[in-house]
């Protein structure tokens, strides 16, 4: 059956608590959710894009006008097809926030067609994944021990610190200090470059799990540079946007971990893609999070199931993020720091349409009406 329709919209979410990296701060999470309706089923996918430039150039605009101008007008009428829809976003240069929201509601719709869940119509093997939580920046270092004190206390096994140009090795140094024996890992976000690799180097001694992408968004040069005067694995996450990126990180030995965001890459193909090549590399990976509703957090425990994900998630519990989600079941903790993967047909989660609708600001569907 073809796809018949496809509806956008534009939510906007209040966080739990603001959320400051390196390049600002965030109090609301807008993003685009899709809804494609085929074969008497809906798939649904999100586009974690920012409403401003920061993390990426994409935003919510540009998410937008991919996908109205250039991508569905191209699959209306066309079979639910995953491996012709990555073909057809090869076609745009970039957009991969766009591309993964779209291909991610097909593969919940393929999946649902099978009868299996989006994990193991993607490979996953495990019905649990490991999970750490990411703290943002905070006013002051007590400040800081006193929320990793709070999310140790809820069960979180794994703890990553954003860092930014006087916020890092003095933080560093008194979170470990008051927590000597925690899985602890820091991101900076791009803030930094290869002078300020003495920095990184005086990290080595506090027994961080990694470093996140210390040097430019767009580098992987210099970053393997900075590997090699490192015992600590340097983690590159902007870097990696498809499998050819990749190749040329581990090629260079510029990392030794990489953060796969199916978002960030174009979508689940090719987050496999990246997945087998690190596997048959022996290079761990791990899922990272970009504050995804209920939606996106579904797939991107799905994805995490993947036998190579070997490294605790940015997929934290429901309640991290929001205080009412789009999306039920919510999302909790397991007490071993876990996130228990759906099993049912598809994503696994039930889209709260009233919940969508109080969220959405802006909505528009292409194709035949759905009654």
């Amino acid at each position: 059956m073809p796809i018949e329709r496809i509806a956008l919209h534009l939510v906007n979410m209040r966080l739990v608590a603001p959320f400051e990296t390196s390049f600002g701060v965030e109090h609301d999470r807008q993003c685009v959710i899709l809804r494609v309706d085929a074969d008497g089923l809906t798939g649904w996918g999100e586009c974690p894009a920012e409403r401003t430039c920061g993390y990426s150039y994409e935003t919510t605009t540009t998410v937008w006008h991919a996908l109205k101008d250039f991508l569905i007008p191209r699959l209306l009428g066309q079979p639910v097809d995953v491996a012709a829809t990555f073909q057809l976003g090869e076609y745009l240069r970039g957009h991969n926030m766009a591309r993964h929201g779209l291909e991610a509601a097909l593969w919940d719709i393929v999946a649902q067609q099978q009868g299996i869940s989006l994990s193991k119509a993607l490979g996953g093997t495990c019905d649990r994944v490991a999970v750490g939580v990411s703290i943002g920046i905070q006013p002051s270092a007590d400040a800081l021990i006193a929320k990793i004190e709070d999310y140790l206390a809820q069960g979180y096994g794994r703890i990553k610190i954003k860092i930014k140009p006087g916020y890092d090795l003095e933080i560093v140094k008194r979170v470990r200090a008051s927590f000597p024996k925690i899985l602890l890992q820091v991101d900076a976000n791009s803030a930094y470059r290869l002078p300020d690799a003495p920095l990184f180097e005086a990290m080595d001694e506090y027994g961080l799990l990694l470093i996140e992408q210390p040097f430019g968004w767009d580098d992987i040069y210099e970053h393997s540079k900075l590997q090699p005067l490192l015992e600590t694995p340097i983690c590159l996450d902007e870097s990696i946007h498809s499998l050819g990126h990749a190749v040329l990180a581990l090629d260079l030995k510029a990392c030794k971990v990489i953060n796969i965001k199916p978002a960030r890459v174009s979508g689940f193909t090719e987050s496999r893609r990246i997945h087998d090549l690190c596997q048959a590399r022996g290079i761990p990976v791990w899922c990272g999070g970009m504050l995804e509703t209920g939606i996106g957090r579904a797939g991107n425990v799905a994805l995490a199931s993947l036998p190579n994900f070997t490294l605790p998630g940015d997929i934290s519990a429901s309640n991290r993020y929001y205080t009412e989600d789009i999306a039920e079941p919510l999302f909790a903790l397991n007490p071993d720091s876990t996130l228990s993967v759906p099993a049912s047909p598809g994503l696994g989660v039930a889209v709260n349409e009233k919940a969508l609708h109080k969220f959405t600001e802006r909505k528009e569907s292409f194709g035949h009406s759905i009654k």
